[in-house]
């Protein structure tokens, strides 16, 4: 109960104190985006790391190596718990966001702040808006920043982290149409961090494996028409391989 209460109450603090900042921000983005974004970055890398620690979050990282510094990447990661965002950004080594459901742009401050690291906001009963996301995340990965992506769409709440949803293979565009590696994040154990303990927080331990890069270009002709359900192969049996280490 403790940890939910000063988790929520640091996470309402920063977004009212950090205002003036924002401010700055805003007005530097007007002139520098990349700039802004950079300042950003920093920012929420931060906050992120600090709410691990206050829900009691132990993270095992595995393949920080596989992790680009120098190019666009897409990372792939399964979805168990509203902290795997907070966990997963504060590892990435260049800017980027992620593409989350369209309702989290209704939530005030916050949604500034993700447009200033470059995340998408998506509406699944739009396909006109979903193409565009999709452009615009081929556009942003060509630039040289990261796209993660969710690919099974909603949280998977099965008893245990596999078997994984089916994978949404549009997602996989991003990848493919840009030319970028495919970064598979297979995350452990996520949802007894809250989800499996609603309202309150649990610490807990988590493993987050970050796969070899994917070369969609280097994929037999029938696995460019499934990538999807090729990373999905992988990322499962990282997750059961990763079962016995917690």
């Amino acid at each position: 109960m403790l940890r939910s209460l000063i988790s929520i109450l640091f996470a309402v603090l920063y977004l009212i104190l950090t205002l003036p900042v924002l401010g700055i921000i805003t007005l530097i983005h007007r002139k520098d985006p990349e700039k802004a974004g950079r300042i950003s970055q920093v920012m929420i890398r931060w906050a992120f790391r600090v709410l691990c620690v206050l829900a009691g979050i132990r993270i095992t990282a595995i393949g920080q190596e596989n992790i680009p510094d120098d190019r666009g990447a897409v990372f792939i990661g399964n979805h168990r718990s509203i902290y795997d965002v907070i966990m997963t950004y504060p590892f990435m080594k260049t800017m980027g966001g992620y593409i989350a459901k369209d309702s989290i742009e209704k939530v005030p401050i916050f949604n500034i702040w993700m447009r200033y690291i470059y995340c998408f906001f998506l509406n699944r009963n739009d396909l006109k808006q979903g193409m565009q996301v999709i452009l615009d995340a081929i556009a942003q990965v060509k630039s040289g920043k990261f796209v993660f992506i969710f690919p099974e769409g909603t949280r998977n709440k099965a008893e245990s982290d596999t078997p994984l949803l089916e994978f949404h293979e549009g997602s996989f565009r991003v990848a493919t149409k840009s030319g970028a590696p495919i970064i598979p994040v297979s995350i452990s154990n996520s949802i007894n961090i809250f989800e499996r303990h609603f309202p309150w927080l649990k610490a807990t331990h988590v493993i987050i494996e970050f796969g070899k890069p994917i070369d969609p270009a280097a994929l037999s002709r029938e696995e460019k028409k499934h990538v999807g359900e090729y990373t999905r192969k992988i990322m499962t049996q990282t997750l059961e391989r990763n079962a016995s280490l917690l």
